[in-house]
């Protein structure tokens, strides 16, 4: 029998103010790639956010004593970092120029998607009849979302489409990121792991980001919004996550990517004026429960089971 103050065990009173926290912090994320992005570029942006992180991180990781765990695993963390950062940052830092914030959000709530099927095609996980079809209605409801959301959200760009494929690629190598964590970062603490992998980041991102450096030096709003991804959203949200997957357990945690899109919808709404249509929440809720099935968040209860504890 588990301990009370065991992991993922603790009473919601004491979480469920880090897990909103956390996925507020989530889905600001996408105003301010927007605002970062508009003045300095999709590159820069994700090479200065990540490269911001890794300063805010290094002394928490040093204080914490995990520096010769980073030294040690050093390799398979930074290019985690390459994957799990670089890459989906810089294409989401692109999509936001192209999408409303809102939608791109939604999008981004596929990557529990992408990670069964990554974890199914490399580890072996099994899927089982009902998350099959969790996976197909969470499919569905992306492409419903592609097909009509960019125009009915008002924002009009001839990229949008491509703006879409970003999204949904970013959201691939996140998945793929999560089951390379599970075969070659298992046992590292969570801290060098973050903070090496925001390094691996930075290295990969340098040379695209100097290169595309603006001619025109961004103005304080877009220096601000840098400094806010990078500090709040990154760093600060980073350290809330793993400590709400001790508090609260894993999948409580994960549950936190269906939640930031209600905050970067609203965020885009009175920032940036952007529109919410019945389709966008229509295909957002196909695509949460679509989720939920395919992660096994949503099972059906066998004789003698009792349902979970909700948070």
């Amino acid at each position: 029998m588990n301990s009370p103050n065991s992991p993922g065990t603790q009473p919601v009173t004491t979480w469920i103010g880090e897990f909103i926290l956390l996925a507020a912090l989530w889905g600001a994320s996408f105003l301010f790639m927007r605002l970062g992005a508009s003045e300095f570029g999709p590159l820069p942006t994700a090479g200065l956010r990540v490269a911001l992180a890794t300063v805010f991180l290094w002394p928490i990781m040093l204080r914490q004593g995990h520096g010769p765990a980073l030294r040690r695993h050093w390799r398979p963390i930074m290019f985690a970092g390459v994957i799990n950062s670089a890459i989906p940052f810089a294409l989401f830092s692109w999509a936001v120029l192209h999408l409303a914030t809102g939608l791109t959000s939604i999008l981004n709530a596929t990557v529990p998607l992408f990670g069964a099927l990554v974890a199914w095609l490399w580890l072996g996980d099994r899927i089982n009849r009902l998350r099959w079809t969790g996976l197909a209605l969470g499919f569905v409801g992306v492409a419903l979302l592609a097909w009509r959301a960019p125009a009915g959200t008002g924002f009009k760009s001839d990229s949008a489409e491509w703006a879409i494929a970003a999204c949904l690629l970013a959201s691939a190598f996140y998945g793929l990121s999560a089951s390379f964590a599970r075969r070659f970062l298992t046992g590292i603490p969570p801290l060098a792991t973050a903070t090496g992998s925001q390094l691996g980041a930075a290295l990969g991102l340098a040379v695209p980001t100097l290169w595309l450096w603006p001619a025109q030096m961004p103005g304080p709003r877009a220096w601000g919004c840098i400094v806010a991804i990078a500090v709040l959203c990154t760093g600060i949200a980073y350290i809330l996550y793993f400590r709400l997957i001790a508090s609260a357990g894993p999948s409580r945690a994960l549950a936190v990517t269906f939640i930031a899109p209600v905050f970067a919808v609203l965020y885009g709404a009175i920032f940036l004026g952007e529109r919410i249509t019945p389709w966008m929440l229509g295909c957002a809720l196909v695509i949460v429960c679509g989720t939920m099935l395919s992660t096994g968040l949503i099972r059906t209860l066998r004789p003698g089971r009792t349902a979970p504890e909700q948070p």
